[in-house]
């Protein structure tokens, strides 16, 4: 194996660690909330933990289906309705939804290769290379899992359960041994 291929190897694992990463880190956080919290808002600029689960749900469809073949803007989203709270709507539906968009996104990162990485894709008829578009939606991701946890954290206040090493104790985390860790970065497996 070259060593362009290995790097690339390397890097289409460390995305997926990433990208699992991410969905580990908001599902541990929604699991806090009840279901009057996962619809809150704190003002009405503001989203909602159930608005920010709707838009990653509709990003990762629109981003990940028919990703390196069409457009990863469909034309059947609607990206501002993303942003509204659907009347009727449950957490439930909304789950399925979150759970259907990561399993796009899971499924087509299985499938790429090394070689898809310098491929072009479109998003908003914007050309990015694979590579580009995979770190465009990593961040995009991270950005709302972010949202969610803080949200997650104002509104738990004390009864929240701190999903890193805990303020004030890195000393004694760094102090443990490795497997006597109760956080741990994300696995590779």
């Amino acid at each position: 194996m070259s060593e362009e291929n290995a790097l690339a190897v390397a890097y289409l694992e460390e995305v997926r660690r990433n990208f699992r990463g991410y969905k580990r880190l908001a599902e541990a956080a929604l699991a806090q909330l009840d279901e009057t919290e996962f619809f809150y808002s704190p003002e009405a600029e503001s989203n909602s933990v159930a608005v920010i689960v709707k838009h990653i749900s509709g990003s990762l469809r629109s981003r990940w289906t028919d990703f390196l073949t069409t457009d990863g803007e469909k034309p059947d989203r609607n990206r501002d309705q993303e942003f509204e709270t659907s009347q009727g709507a449950t957490r439930e539906q909304w789950m399925q939804q979150w759970e259907s968009g990561w399993t796009c996104i899971f499924e087509t990162l299985a499938c790429l290769q090394p070689a898809d990485l310098t491929r072009t894709v479109y998003i908003r008829q914007e050309p990015h290379s694979v590579l580009q578009a995979i770190n465009r939606s990593l961040a995009h991701y991270a950005y709302h899992v972010g949202q969610i946890v803080y949200l997650g954290k104002q509104m738990r206040k004390g009864e929240w359960k701190p999903l890193s090493i805990p303020k004030g104790k890195t000393a004694e985390y760094n102090a443990l041994r490795p497997e006597d860790r109760k956080f741990r970065p994300p696995s590779k497996g």
